[in-house]
């Protein structure tokens, strides 16, 4: 069990089962229908899958267009259940294909916030690729169109996930147990 920042870590995904993952999403996702593909990672969480996975889709044969949006549904500013639009994506959506990319799909709100305001701004078709898949915590009527892995109900770190912003860097995602 790794020791990071005087914590124990339960590994949950490691780094090669993620590739493998990431992999296998960009050829799932390559076979798609999405065309003229705009890709926007929501920030901050998930800034390391996004970018491994644009790289993985481009060894899949795709040439998409990268954009990002702030959004929080924690912190200063927002109230429970309530999503914040931080910074706004500069291009324009009408009639483009976006492929949403999240860290983790859990109660839905802020998937749904985003999704929904892509659509009202003209968006052709907007699909969703999620790393990890919290569906039973799910609180809105939404679903991911492409799941790296279901994950278990447990506060999970890394791989661009934080807790206090600590954590982000680790290259898999995992449980603080305790202290070491």
């Amino acid at each position: 069990m790794p020791i990071v920042r005087d914590k124990k870590i339960e590994v949950l995904f490691t780094a090669k089962q993620i590739a493998k993952r990431n992999h296998e999403l960009s050829e799932e996702i390559a076979l798609g229908d999405l065309k003229d593909i705009l890709v926007i990672s929501v920030l901050k969480g998930s800034f390391v899958f996004a970018a491994d996975l644009i790289r993985a889709l481009h060894k899949a044969g795709l040439t998409p267009e990268v954009e990002f949006i702030y959004v929080s549904s924690y912190g200063a500013g927002t109230t429970a259940g309530k999503v914040k639009l931080l910074r706004d994506v500069d291009s324009d959506v009408k009639d483009r294909d976006i492929l949403l990319i999240d860290d983790i799909l859990e109660s839905g709100s802020t998937m749904n916030f985003v999704r929904n305001l892509l659509l009202e701004r003209g968006a052709n078709k907007v699909a969703i690729v999620t790393l990890l898949d919290k569906s039973m915590r799910r609180k809105t009527e939404i679903s991911a169109d492409y799941v790296g892995f279901e994950c278990p109900d447990k506060f999970v770190v890394g791989y661009g996930m934080d807790v206090g912003h600590a954590f982000r860097e680790l290259p898999f995602v995992g449980v603080v147990t305790g202290e070491a």
